[in-house]
């Protein structure tokens, strides 16, 4: 019994001491130049303990970096909204989620190794990109409640999400990447989220011929 318990605990410090490994070193040298054995000689573990966790190296970096999009709980069933102002009121806490996990200067080092190391190895920028899909997708779903009780017309839910993603970000991200300016504090990201659902609702306004329905009063 004894040994069962070590077996079921061991394994849990090792990965996140191998993704940790990971990390630091494809930011030391980039990815094409991080070596699996440079990884493991790092994390204090055999290459064979390696590869049994991940497979390969291409597979170590997609569990890094779903490891901090898994981070983010980003909602994926939510309550329709029943008016305008819940809508902007889910929006701006989506809003508020987003900049505060991808700011986060873990996720930036990320964006930073895919841009150098997208001609040498381009499916580290097609990893990124299907965690950052998985942030559209949590606003067109919320897009699609929100069309679907009529609070706004029947434009494309992917494109209105884009849409709505520039205008929280601005240019934002580059100027994070560029080491321009820090991540965004609380008292920006109330301001960027509430500016961000004013502007949309603005670009998407409630059909014609609908009853407008306000927020319950308290």
């Amino acid at each position: 019994m004894k040994k069962q318990a070590n077996v079921e605990s061991g394994p849990q410090p090792l990965r996140e001491r191998i993704l940790h490994a990971a990390m630091e070193t494809f930011m030391e040298l980039g990815y094409a130049e991080a070596s699996t054995l440079k990884i493991a000689t790092r994390a204090q573990a055999s290459k064979r303990e390696l590869y049994a966790l991940f497979g390969n190296k291409q597979a170590m970096l997609a569990a890094c970096i779903a490891d901090r999009a898994g981070r983010m709980h980003l909602p994926s069933q939510l309550p329709p909204p029943s008016h305008r102002e819940e809508l902007a009121a889910m929006l701006s806490k989506l809003g508020a989620m987003v900049l505060r996990e991808v700011s986060h200067p873990a996720v930036m080092a990320v964006f930073r190794l895919a841009i150098m190391e997208a001609q040498r190895a381009p499916e580290v920028a097609g990893t990124l990109e299907t965690a950052r899909q998985s942030i559209r997708t949590a606003v067109q779903s919320i897009l699609v409640q929100a069309q679907s009780a009529g609070l706004i017309g029947a434009d494309a839910p992917g494109e209105m999400a884009s849409r709505y993603l520039s205008l929280l970000w601005g240019d934002l991200m580059v100027s994070i990447l560029l080491r321009i300016r820090e991540a965004p504090g609380k008292t920006e990201i109330d301001r960027r989220v509430a500016k961000a659902a004013e502007d949309f609702l603005r670009l998407y306004p409630e059909p014609k011929g609908r009853t407008h329905q306000r927020a319950p009063r308290e």
